[in-house]
């Protein structure tokens, strides 16, 4: 055989091996394209899903916060104890029908994470389940719980900001 045979034999042999060297190369760059778009999809989606879920979880924290505040109103508005009373006792129904959502979202929060916007997050419902308990004792006469539900109510303001704080942090917020 003629020496420009086995050259065009090589020539085309090497541009077979380069083509499927090339085409490898472009089919694991598709692929790690892929899994990167997807990752990035789903760090997002994930990403959406928490800050949603943490705001709802800070709005209901706002509207059971809003309702302890009524109860310093209660005791500056009203002089009459036989109101008072009832006002204290409507303050506790509309607690108890505001305090079912803020547990909900808080179970939410929780099965987003990251644990410690988790950890929070129940932090805050036992401090409200605290204030909830101080306002009963309240409504039962006992005059101590005054003083107890103010701690609780602090607490409770307290925990809410440090939740906040924390979601901040791991939404990658400044």
């Amino acid at each position: 055989m003629d020496s420009t045979v086995w050259v065009a034999i090589l020539t085309g042999a090497t541009a077979v091996l380069a083509g499927w060297v090339t085409s490898l190369g472009n089919a694991r760059a598709a692929r790690i394209q892929a899994e990167a778009s997807a990752y990035a999809q789903h760090h997002e989606r994930l990403r959406e899903s928490r800050r949603a879920a943490y705001l709802e979880f800070i709005g209901q924290a706002h509207i059971v916060g809003e309702h302890y505040f009524r109860l310093g109103d209660v005791y500056m508005q009203v002089k009459d104890p036989a109101v008072q009373e009832a006002r204290i006792q409507d303050l506790r129904k509309t607690l108890r029908d505001a305090f079912d959502p803020l547990a909900r979202c808080a179970r939410v929060v929780q099965l987003e994470g990251p644990a410690a916007v988790a950890e929070l997050a129940g932090a805050v419902q036992q401090a409200a389940a605290d204030c909830n308990s101080a306002l009963w004792e309240i409504a039962q006469g006992n005059a101590a719980a005054r003083e107890r539900f103010d701690g609780a109510n602090r607490r409770y303001r307290s925990e809410v900001e440090r939740f906040i704080y924390r979601a901040r942090e791991a939404m990658g917020t400044p």
